[in-house]
């Protein structure tokens, strides 16, 4: 199987063996406040593929992504509030700006926006920083059974943020959204990763940070992680009350 390196290049790397037990589908890992823990108590032989997203939980890049938003939700006169920007993570860059347009009743351009966009994050990668407990999973799990990350944000970002937080030839596939139809919350990315990786759904164990990502990999009939029980990304603003909140985002 093929991977390009950081450096831009190719190098062969072959599939580990698949092996080891499955653990009763539907037990949730949900250790709380605990990393260390988190990373000694999931049994790597209980599964035959870890599959990882990429933004908030490989790299703590969502405070990066909501100052990128609004840069360009300013610009072309949008609302996105930082508690509706965290609920629609996982969705590709242009179906949310398809989404804040329809309600603001306004048509724009919805590709010079998306780039627009992934150039304001990416002015900013260079100060991205890993999510050390799921890079410790990441390190676990490398040369025992085949990993993957699945993403909704474009796979040249994504190849970008791996390196910069010195993980990209860990990974044996990449999902991206320009390699499904149907995104997170449907199951689709992650059973496209499952089956590139050569393995069955029910076999598969998912990080993520994300209520939308959650459900995708629930979906899929995987079992999960959620990151969020042990990290919190910094906020930039005050979190909404549901007074101030009034109607919707």
């Amino acid at each position: 199987m093929w991977w390009k390196s950081c450096s831009g290049s190719r190098v062969y790397k072959g599939m580990n063996e698949l092996f080891g037990e499955r653990m009763a589908f539907g037990a949730t890992m949900n250790l709380m406040n605990n990393p260390q823990k988190l990373t000694a108590d999931w049994r790597l032989q209980d599964y035959t593929a870890i599959l990882f997203d990429c933004d908030g939980t490989l790299a703590d890049t969502m405070p990066a992504h909501y100052r990128a938003w609004l840069h360009v939700t300013n610009h072309h006169g949008l609302r996105f509030d930082e508690d509706y920007f965290y609920a629609l993570g996982g969705r590709p860059t242009r179906d949310i700006l398809a989404t804040l347009a329809g309600e603001a009743s306004i048509e724009i351009d919805l590709d010079q926006a998306s780039e627009m966009k992934e150039q304001a994050f990416l002015e900013q990668v260079a100060h991205v920083k890993a999510i050390d407990p799921v890079i410790a999973a990441v390190r676990r799990a490398h040369g025992h059974v085949p990993v993957a990350v699945v993403t909704g944000g474009y796979r040249d970002v994504c190849e970008k943020i791996l390196c910069q937080i010195g993980v990209r030839e860990y990974f044996d596939v990449i999902v991206a959204s320009e390699d499904t139809s149907r995104h997170k919350p449907d199951p689709d990315p992650f059973l496209e990763a499952a089956s590139r990786l050569g393995v069955q759904p029910e076999g598969c164990l998912v990080w993520e940070d994300s209520d939308l990502g959650v459900e995708s990999a629930r979906r899929a009939g995987m079992h999960w992680i959620d990151v969020r029980s042990f990290h919190q990304p910094e906020r930039l603003t005050e979190r909404a009350t549901e007074t101030d909140a009034g109607g919707g985002p």
